[in-house]
């Protein structure tokens, strides 16, 4: 028999009602990256928050024992990459969900720069300089980011995440 749930879910009245509604919000897919060339990181983030101002400044999510975390708190500085559906195995890869033999870099051709790495084929990015964060006290770090500059790009299909999957 086929099932429309996954078969090893919680029941519905168990999970957590908060965590069940983000989940009903989609979430723009991206890449934030920091690090140099003798080391290197990046993680798939969908909770961001973009805010217009003077200057402008990015808000997001950071888990407190990744490699990201460590490299922006080195360097001061991150890239944060918006990914469309033809990137969806970036994402894959940066998330740990995916294999990337050689790390979630391996193949992209990265290009270092004073902000961190830059991966070439994803053209919408901001690049930002670290202004701060503030623990959660649930192993996350909301991040803080002046945003220094940006490169756009038509995004004719951008990725999506909603309800546990991608958008799609």
């Amino acid at each position: 028999m086929i099932h429309d749930e996954h078969p090893f879910s919680d029941p519905d009245e168990v999970r957590d009602p908060v965590r069940r509604f983000r989940g009903r919000l989609a979430a723009p897919v991206t890449v934030v990256t920091s690090g140099g060339p003798q080391g290197r990181a990046g993680l798939t983030v969908s909770s961001i928050i973009v805010a217009e101002g003077d200057p402008a400044r990015i808000y997001f999510l950071c888990g407190m024992s990744t490699d990201l975390w460590e490299a922006m708190a080195a360097t001061g500085a991150f890239v944060v990459h918006i990914l469309e559906r033809s990137s969806r195995h970036i994402s894959e890869a940066f998330a740990g969900l995916r294999p990337s033999p050689g790390g979630p870099f391996a193949g992209l051709d990265p290009v270092d720069g004073p902000h961190g790495p830059v991966i070439p084929s994803l053209l919408t990015r901001a690049y930002c300089t670290l202004a701060g964060s503030e623990d959660t006290g649930r192993g996350y770090a909301l991040v803080e980011g002046v945003i220094d500059d940006v490169e756009l790009h038509d995004l004719a299909e951008p990725l999506q995440y909603f309800r546990g999957g991608f958008l799609g």
